[in-house]
């Protein structure tokens, strides 16, 4: 059975270690921030100026004034700070950041992202990802296999407008968890009850399979 979104947040939660900075990209990324695993601790960061970010609010407890950088109203942890956006770019530029997860239209094997516009619709902008892919190394994007018409989204080659070249280190979709190495997808794990088969029939790219391939424990 594939995951649904908060299925893909869980399993990305799962990569987080203690005492890490951790930004959270707009989409399924901001839900990772609901199912930290217990015994560590991570502080997740918004380029808006936020360190400390928390969970989303419960219904009735929203604070407007209180928002990441998709303009969701989030919580702020004991100890969280508040800061102007150079200073937190100034945090991302500086690779103080040891992990970032960002959502995507396509990847492309060779690590290449796009994830910000379609042509021919209207966007808002970039907003901080091109920072972000420019300076972190260990980037983790959450997405779905493939798109509403069932095409993958895992490519040979991105054909959307690139926001990062060569910067992905490992995908989280609904099908599977695959590490990129090599100018190449390898296959890590595969959701509970998703056949091999499935994912080299959504994948696209070039896809390195080992002979054993583990479920996802989520």
């Amino acid at each position: 059975m594939a995951l649904d979104k908060i299925g893909i947040a869980k399993r990305i939660a799962q990569e987080l270690k203690d005492g890490w900075y951790v930004n959270l990209g707009i989409g399924i990324p901001t839900l990772v921030a609901n199912y930290i695993p217990e015994g560590i601790e991570v502080e997740f960061q918004s380029e808006n100026g936020l360190l400390g970010m928390g969970p989303f609010p419960f219904e009735g407890e929203e604070d407007a004034d209180l928002i990441n950088a998709g303009k969701q109203t989030v919580t702020i942890m004991d100890g969280g700070v508040i800061f102007d956006s150079a200073t937190s770019f100034a945090m991302i530029r500086g690779q103080h950041v040891q992990l970032t997860v960002l959502g995507a239209m396509e990847v492309a094997q060779n690590g290449d992202i796009a994830n910000w516009k379609i042509p021919g619709r209207m966007v808002k902008g970039m907003g901080g990802a091109m920072d972000l892919v420019a300076s972190a190394e260990n980037i983790i994007v959450a997405m779905m296999h493939t798109n509403k018409r069932g095409e993958s989204k895992l490519l040979s080659k991105c054909s959307l407008p690139l926001t990062g070249v060569g910067c992905v280190t490992r995908v989280v979709t609904n099908l599977a968890v695959l590490e990129i190495k090599d100018n190449q997808f390898h296959l890590i794990e595969r959701a509970p009850g998703v056949s091999v088969e499935e994912i080299k029939a959504a994948t696209e790219g070039e896809l390195v399979v080992p002979n054993d391939v583990p479920e996802m424990k989520i």
